[in-house]
């Protein structure tokens, strides 16, 4: 079975280019930038699901359309058989080591998207509202409940979508699609107050 390996000096090389990516985000009081993050996309059965748990710190859920978290780490379930991690990006050498080592006997996929996608939350008594006007989802609390998560589409760009609480959702979106998502959200935004304001 081939070995993993990280790639050469992960996280320095396209720094510059991250950093033109979150400047492109139109920013709001409704929308703002998470944290740069290691991210893996896992792929396997349950053994590879249990070994990557043991390395992440946190169980990888088995429950369709959930995530699990133990601190800043995180499993969202995108598929019978993928899973995207999340953790700090101050993680990313010591979670790569540790999954090497995990699933090094255990067939699977693991493949690091870090700096593929980048991620944003939308916060707020809105923020529902907010992402309605362009997801097709039902994201009323009693059907879309915390930690509840599923790659969607937000106007023409796939996402992955992650209740994260009552008011907040995490997006994760490839960044070559930030602008145009954060721009969709900023537009729809202004929107809202508008009408708001209309009928006051």
């Amino acid at each position: 079975m081939p070995e993993f390996r990280p790639l050469p000096e992960r996280g320095t090389l396209p720094k510059a280019r991250i950093a033109r990516s979150y400047a492109r985000i139109a920013l709001t009081d409704m929308v703002q930038p998470s944290p740069p993050a290691t991210r893996y996309i896992l792929r396997g059965g349950t053994p590879a699901r249990e070994a990557a748990a043991s390395a992440l710190g946190a169980d990888i859920p088995a429950i369709p359309c959930r995530a699990n978290h133990a601190g800043a780490r995180a499993a969202l379930w995108l598929g019978p058989d993928e899973w995207l991690l999340l953790a700090p990006d101050s993680d990313s050498e010591a979670l790569g080591l540790a999954l090497i080592a995990a699933l090094r006997d255990v067939p699977h996929s693991l493949v690091d998207v870090s700096h593929r996608q980048i991620g944003c939350s939308i916060i707020g008594p809105a923020a529902a509202e907010l992402l309605s006007s362009g997801c097709p989802l039902d994201l009323d609390a009693r059907a879309f409940p915390v930690d509840m998560c599923t790659r969607t589409m937000l106007a023409k760009a796939e996402v992955v979508l992650w209740r994260t609480g009552t008011q907040t959702f995490r997006l994760e979106v490839w960044r070559s699609f930030a602008a145009y998502v954060s721009l969709f959200l900023a537009e729809a935004a202004r929107g809202m107050s508008m009408s708001e304001g209309a009928s006051s």
